[in-house]
């Protein structure tokens, strides 16, 4: 009975150090047998990999330690190694950690490189590293995240770092909804005045492309093979037959009339054909403009009033998945069978339906007709900034103790059910001109991108606590390539005139923030900047009226200050994710808060005044500024 105590003991303190000594990760790793000792991040001097493919991978990591350099040896400080492990998946990764170097092993260079995301959110918490081995493979094969550019123009720039932070987090789908319409009560009641873009570039219907932001053939192209590169596969979709205001806008024959013009008529044959040229223009030759495995076909929120209207909905929607499977891709498409209930067939076998609503898709019923769902509720994990309907910004805590991909609404289904895919989380830009910025957005999907990569990983409802993983999970950042959270912070004694202060295009300070400076005021001609960066720019003198302002997003925002030439002050700005304040010699001048505007007189919304504050370069002004400074408050 002593010997079994001693061993039991023996077992329980074993188990205890190993949980101790457990590296935090978002999303949080499998499984953990803990070593003797710790590695020092000073002895991980080169890079080493057994096959070219993984060279990216490679340089990747090089990056995020310094550069450190590249080696053919078989053997490096830290080793990257493709190896036959079917265990492991195609995602899984082995990361052993010694008191001499590092080893990741995986059967693909996906793999290898969430291995070595792994290792760079370790790195950034900047303890030395535990020695072990880190044996990790997700529960769910699809985690991502969706994002509407039609109804507001997202920069390319801006998809870029929003790769690199899903890549970071393990998270491997990014859906780019290109097309979409505002509602037309904010219109007022006019379809002919209501917002609507297409955000592609398209050559066969060249005045379809929106004119107030777009992506070329070639950019979009290249973006999908970067996002590839980070482990990200890109999903382009294109809605209809409703959402097609831009359809009906640029051929206003395809509408529909009965429904609203923001329905293509489907009883008119001339709505197909437009359709497949569309789609064949972009997924058609020998390099395709969407050179990914998946497309999506829209098919949500079309009426069922009719019936004949519900067949000829149902039969747009299997031709639309045949179509794009002519192109060797896999179709996939909004959830809206149940609501669209009929006797016309839709293929379901290697069909993917993202499940939104289960008031349009039954999930059972989905799932016993064969389609492979994706969990994308939107009474969890739907954004729509600043709108008042569903959230402004996801509730962690909920998603983080209760959800998991099986819950799809209200029904519940095994955990890593094989005909789940994964789940995802949307960002809806549903008002139109609400002065929502790239920044604004950011912020709301930086949490949800760590809660919804934890909860599609590792699939459990509670790791080590909410309270503990939110506070954690905060210093991880977004890894070395993404800075639109803005955390760069700058301390000059003097301000000169154009010149480039950080090169990056990221360089920028974000909520909460402060920015001091003091100025001797010159003459400044209207449209004098202070700072920029691609995504927005402050003035000394607006364009229009010459007051101190900014602008971003396509926005102009000015307080009621200008500088009188020989004037000195100083200047404080303050900016949080709800407004943007000026102060002069410490007295508040203005503050730029959430404004509530008339659509109509039954429609309001909330306008939004913020700013994501640059600091990559300053314009051409003839003030004097010294002291400046840019901190987090």
């Amino acid at each position: 009975m002593k010997r079994k105590l001693l061993v039991l003991i023996s077992v329980l303190t074993c188990t205890i150090t190993s949980a101790q000594n457990m590296p935090f990760t978002v999303p949080a790793i499998e499984n953990w047998k803990a070593g003797k000792g710790e590695l020092q991040w000073n002895l991980l001097t080169n890079v080493s990999f057994n096959d070219v493919t993984l060279q990216s991978q490679a340089q990747y990591l090089s990056g995020f330690l310094g550069n450190i350099p590249l080696t053919t040896e078989k053997k490096g400080a830290v080793t990257l190694q493709l190896c036959q492990d079917k265990k492991l998946g195609n995602e899984g990764y082995q990361l052993t950690i010694t008191p001499k170097g590092i080893t990741i092993k995986a059967q693909t260079g996906q793999g290898v490189l969430w291995g070595i995301q792994t290792l760079q959110q370790l790195h950034v918490q900047g303890k030395p590293l535990p020695c072990g081995t880190i044996t990790d493979t997700p529960a769910y094969p699809l985690r991502g995240f969706m994002i509407d550019v039609g109804r507001k123009y997202i920069p390319l720039s801006y998809l870029y770092s929003l790769v690199n932070l899903l890549s970071y987090y393990k998270m491997n789908t990014l859906q780019v909804h290109l097309n979409d319409n505002g509602f037309r009560d904010y219109f007022h009641g006019n379809w002919n005045e209501t917002y609507s873009a297409f955000r592609i570039q398209s050559e066969l219907f060249p005045g379809l492309t929106a004119k107030d932001g777009y992506y070329t053939k070639k950019g979009f192209h290249d973006f999908i093979i970067y996002a590839k590169q980070m482990g990200v596969e890109i999903i382009p979709e294109f809605d209809a037959p409703a959402h097609s205001l831009a359809f009906t806008h640029y051929r206003p024959s395809l509408a529909c009339e009965e429904y609203g013009a923001d329905h293509l008529n489907l009883r008119n044959p001339a709505v197909i054909p437009f359709l497949d040229s569309l789609y064949s223009e972009h997924l058609g030759g020998p390099d395709p403009v969407f050179c990914c495995p998946r497309m999506h076909i829209g098919t949500d929120e079309y009426s069922n009033k009719d019936k004949e209207v519900v067949e000829l909905f149902r039969s747009l929607t299997d031709h639309l998945i045949r179509h794009v499977e002519s192109f060797g891709k896999q179709a996939v498409l909004w959830g809206s069978l149940t609501h669209a209930k009929g006797e016309t067939p839709v293929k379901s076998d290697n069909v993917m339906m993202e499940m939104w609503y289960n008031g349009y898709a039954d999930p059972k019923d989905m799932k016993a007709q064969g389609y492979q769902m994706v969990s994308i509720p939107d009474g969890l994990v739907y954004i729509v900034p600043e709108a008042g309907y569903y959230y402004n910004y996801l509730n962690c805590k909920n998603l983080y103790e209760r959800w998991t991909p099986a819950q799809i609404g209200k029904q519940k289904f095994e955990e890593r059910d094989p005909q789940i895919s994964g789940g995802m989380f949307a960002v809806w830009n549903d008002i139109c001109g609400n002065g929502i910025s790239v920044g604004d957005i950011h912020h709301r999907v930086f949490p949800a991108v760590q809660v919804i990569s934890e909860k599609t990983w590792h699939a459990v409802n509670d790791t080590i606590g909410y309270a503990a993983w939110d506070e954690q999970r905060k210093v991880l950042g977004e890894g070395y390539k993404c800075n639109q959270l803005g955390n760069t912070q700058i301390d000059m004694p003097a301000l000169p005139a154009n010149t480039i202060i950080d090169k990056s295009d990221e360089a920028q300070i974000g909520y909460d923030y402060q920015v001091d400076f003091d100025i001797t005021w010159a003459d400044e001609p209207t449209g004098t900047l202070l700072l920029e960066n691609p995504y927005a720019r402050v003035w000394l003198a607006d364009p229009i009226g010459g007051w101190l302002g900014f602008s971003r997003d396509g926005y102009l925002y000015t307080f009621q200050h200008k500088g009188r030439p020989g004037a000195k002050e100083h200047i404080t700005i303050k900016g949080t994710n709800r407004s943007t304040s000026l102060l002069v010699n410490g007295k508040l001048v203005q503050e730029l808060g959430i404004e509530r505007r008339f659509a109509s007189e039954k429609k309001q919304y909330n306008y939004i005044r913020t700013l994501v504050f640059p600091l990559q370069k300053t314009g051409v002004f003839n003030s004097k500024i010294t002291n400046f400074k840019a901190k987090k408050i």
